[in-house]
């Protein structure tokens, strides 16, 4: 193989004598080992490296190149009168690095990539908030904790949740933190503080990401507290779930969805590119930054819910917004900090709505770094709905008890609510890791939709003129050495 760790994955459905099986790519056949098989089994020309890769029991072999720009890999089995009979194949085009082909999608995945489905329980409960107006929710749901906290984010600065996560863990709580390696702007001095207090203290704190990492970032805002899960729009800062800055949405749910988080949140640090923040911190540095420490009334009190479905990117969140969109039938809003484009599937979606007589709202951020190209998009929408003669309004926000819009929310027909950290682009639901609900009912619908009415209500005019200016930050791609995967399953 061209690059060692690489391997080819064969399904036997039962007991298999390897001796008489062949793998071979367009240069070459390799001889299977003589031993006896069922079930899944992995192939590489280094087991050492692959064991590293994959949980599937790894067998050596002999000689196999594997071309980075695609070939095709022929399984073959040697008949008892001599012989050679293909058995299965699979032809894969050019192969970027740290990726498994499927052969049924005929598409690349990162490897270890999860494949979590939409869930939905009936039987749970949601207590829903918004930010800035209740902070005190995380606070509480987080102190409430007696046996263990899990806290999943993209970035963590809140001294007063790190307070907290000391304190549960001095009182015997397993606390363990997850965040991103690499936000945006890097990891902050305040961040690096705040990680090494958790670390000092004897809270696990794991950082996700790096070389080999299945997802171009960790974006998920999240916390287990015993049998209660909060999920957020809201970073673990300040200016999020502080209070002191952005307009957010979040939720505290029990019952299954509570199960379903925990099997992302072990899912995500049990795989092997999570290293401890005292290993990861070493011989680097860390970039200043300042806190916001605004002040907000509460006019939106947390209200409790019932029904909640739990949605993970890149698993099946972009097919289960889509799928909720799709089954609107009288309203949409939609409360944004900015959208990828006017081709992303959910506006798409959201469009293909009104014109099948959906009212549809669509409320983005007019914050100075998305201000210009949420006005293009805004202007392009009342464009079309001007045109076509549709139910479709869209407006920049014009904040007057938050600073600006951060929240990722959808509300459909006044029943169905999305919160979580998924934003409206391709790359959010695609190649990131993000954690989003659906809250279900009446009650979840009323509440979103009174937070929504008054932050649409402010609005000024239709093209409100702002700061006109707007950054590009420049995000280096990652680079990817963990070796690919080729499937065979019959």
């Amino acid at each position: 193989m061209d690059d060692a760790g690489e391997f080819v994955v064969v399904t036997f459905p039962r007991k298999t004598t390897l001796s008489a099986w062949t793998l071979s790519d367009e240069q070459s056949t390799s001889s299977l080992s003589n031993r006896t098989v069922s079930g899944t089994v992995a192939f590489s020309t280094a087991p050492n490296r692959t064991e590293n890769l994959t949980s599937f029991r790894v067998l050596p072999l002999e000689n196999l190149s594997l071309a980075n720009s695609g070939e095709t890999v022929t399984l073959g089995r040697t008949t008892g009168d001599g012989s050679e009979t293909d058995v299965d194949s699979v032809t894969y085009v050019d192969a970027p690095e740290s990726e498994c082909w499927r052969p049924f999608t005929q598409s690349w995945r990162p490897l270890g990539a999860t494949n979590f489905t939409v869930t939905r329980s009936d039987a749970a409960t949601a207590r829903v908030f918004v930010l800035p107006d209740d902070p005190n929710v995380p606070v509480e749901t987080l102190r409430s904790a007696k046996r263990r906290l899990l806290l999943a984010g993209y970035s963590f600065t809140s001294r007063r949740i790190t307070d907290l996560l000391i304190a549960a863990a001095n009182r015997g709580v397993k606390v363990h933190v997850l965040v991103d390696d690499a936000p945006v702007g890097g990891i902050s001095t305040r961040e690096a503080a705040v990680l090494d207090r958790l670390t000092n203290h004897g809270v696990t704190v794991d950082v996700i990401g790096g070389e080999r990492g299945r997802y171009d970032f960790h974006h998920a805002k999240y916390a287990i507290a015993d049998d209660e899960a909060i999920v957020m729009t809201e970073n673990w800062k300040p200016a999020g779930v502080g209070g002191h800055s952005s307009r957010g949405w979040g939720a505290v749910v029990g019952g299954e969805a509570v199960d379903n988080l925990e099997a992302i949140f072990d899912a995500d640090t049990s795989w092997y590119v999570t290293t401890p923040w005292q290993s990861f911190r070493e011989g680097r540095s860390f970039n200043p930054t300042t806190a916001a420490n605004e002040s907000y009334p509460t006019k939106f009190p947390a209200k409790r819910v019932d029904a909640v479905s739990v949605l993970a990117a890149p698993d099946d969140a972009e097919s289960g917004v889509l799928s909720l969109l799709r089954s609107a039938n009288d309203s949409i809003d939609v409360q944004q900090m900015t959208v990828g484009s006017i081709h992303q599937p959910f506006i798409r979606a959201t469009l293909a709505a009104a014109r099948r007589g959906v009212a549809v709202r669509v409320l983005l951020s007019n914050a100075w770094y998305v201000h210009d190209d949420n006005q293009r998009v805004v202007r392009w929408l009342n464009e079309r709905a001007d045109a076509e003669g549709l139910p479709l309004e869209a407006e920049l926000a014009s904040p007057h008890d938050y600073e600006k819009i951060h929240a990722k929310g959808v509300i459909v027909d006044r029943r169905h609510v999305v919160v979580g950290s998924l934003n409206w682009n391709n790359n959010s639901a695609r190649e990131n890791r993000e954690v989003a609900i659906v809250l279900h009912g009446k009650a979840a619908g009323k509440y979103y939709s009174h937070a929504f009415e008054a932050d649409w209500g402010r609005r000024e005019d239709r093209f409100p003129v702002g700061l006109a200016a707007f950054v590009t930050i420049a995000i280096a791609g990652a680079v990817w050495i963990a070796k690919r995967e080729i499937r065979f399953e019959s």
